[in-house]
């Protein structure tokens, strides 16, 4: 007897079935590369440039998820997947990865009056998302296609769509920061040279 296929068993159309296992791909790559990362295992230095580049990618999953139309699951009640992958260790390599810049602050909500200013660690965040798309995963992997695309739709406007949003501004602000500040303290070191020629020169 053979085993039913994913979309006798979800429902979809071929086309969602598609969609669903592109997010699930971006999906299994961002926890993949997270892990890697968080093991010391990008090169050169290249922890917070990775980060971007991977929570960019993710985002732009979430973007095609959230302008889709919603997704009903198949079944009234969410099914259950089991535990939630433990990512406390993933959690605490990253906060000592980070730790000089694990600390950000976020307005939560920008168009509450006043702006709702919240302190967050990166390490807790990015093991948030990373925890809501496991989930999801787990869901697609057992054959839930819908529940599947509706929980990444829905923990994407509910939740880590928001943590991922406030991560790449804080990854963003990290990445300016290290650029701008060091290229502005080289142009001081070339002033300071240039006088102290200009000193020794007419001294």
């Amino acid at each position: 007897m053979t085993e039913p296929t994913t979309q006798a068993t979800s429902g979809l159309d071929s086309e969602l079935e598609d969609f669903a296992e592109q997010i699930a791909d971006q999906v299994k790559s961002f926890l993949l590369a997270l892990r890697a990362i968080s093991r010391g295992e990008a090169a050169g230095g290249q922890e917070i440039s990775l980060l971007l580049l991977e929570v960019s990618q993710i985002l732009l999953a979430g973007g095609r998820l959230g302008v889709h139309e919603d997704f009903t699951p198949a079944d009234e009640y969410e099914p259950d997947v089991g535990p939630d992958p433990d990512l406390d260790a993933m959690r605490l390599r990253l906060a000592v990865l980070l730790e000089s810049v694990d600390a950000y602050s976020e307005v939560f909500d920008p168009y509450v009056d006043p702006p709702e200013m919240m302190s967050s660690l990166l390490s807790d965040d990015l093991t948030s998302i990373a925890t809501s798309l496991a989930h999801g995963l787990q869901h697609h992997q057992d054959g839930r296609v819908s529940e599947a695309l509706w929980w990444w739709q829905f923990s994407y406007v509910s939740t880590w769509g928001t943590e991922a949003s406030a991560v790449l501004r804080a990854l963003q602000s990290i990445l300016a920061h290290d650029r701008l500040d060091a290229e502005f303290e080289s142009e001081q070191d070339q002033v300071a040279a240039a006088g102290e020629l200009l000193d020794s020169a007419s001294s």
